[in-house]
């Protein structure tokens, strides 16, 4: 593969084998259950002890949920949103500088959580920032797009 990102712009044509799953590691998607159910967690519920239990047996029986009432407001997720996909769509060389294939690194642009260990590799960028406490950790964040910080 020519670049360590996905997000480079490359259209590619076929699959790049260092991202290919043996068949037995695959998904078996056929054996799938739906859930038309999933777990519903209001944060504004005053009894602390029920979220609580309600996460515990969310994550145990289902793996994920849903929050309401956390709190963050549409403007706020709408505008992360809109400076993630800047981010992302910074040109490459950009981006690059961010890079780094040292998992122990608290800011840093990847393809997979551990490149030089993995047999396989996960179709997927993505930014890995360390958020608290935010005085330690904001100054290593990207300064591109400006509005990031």
């Amino acid at each position: 593969m020519d670049t360590k990102v996905l997000s480079s712009g490359i259209q590619y044509t076929n699959l790049p084998a260092s991202y290919v799953r043996p068949e037995s590691e695959r998904p078996r998607l056929w054996e799938v259950s739906t859930c038309e159910n999933v777990p519903v967690i209001d944060l504004g519920c005053q009894e602390r002890d029920q979220i609580v239990q309600q996460v515990g047996d969310a994550c145990k029986n289902y793996g994920f949920f849903q929050v309401i009432n956390h709190g963050v407001s549409l403007e706020a997720v709408e505008k992360m949103l809109g400076v993630a996909h800047d981010f992302f769509s910074l040109p490459v060389e950009e981006k690059l500088k961010l890079y780094s294939d040292d998992p122990s690194k608290t800011m840093r642009l990847s393809t997979s959580f551990n490149v030089n260990k993995e047999k396989v590799h996960n179709w997927r960028d993505y930014l890995r920032l360390h958020c608290y406490p935010l005085d330690k950790y904001a100054p290593e964040w990207p300064s591109k797009p400006p509005p990031f910080k």
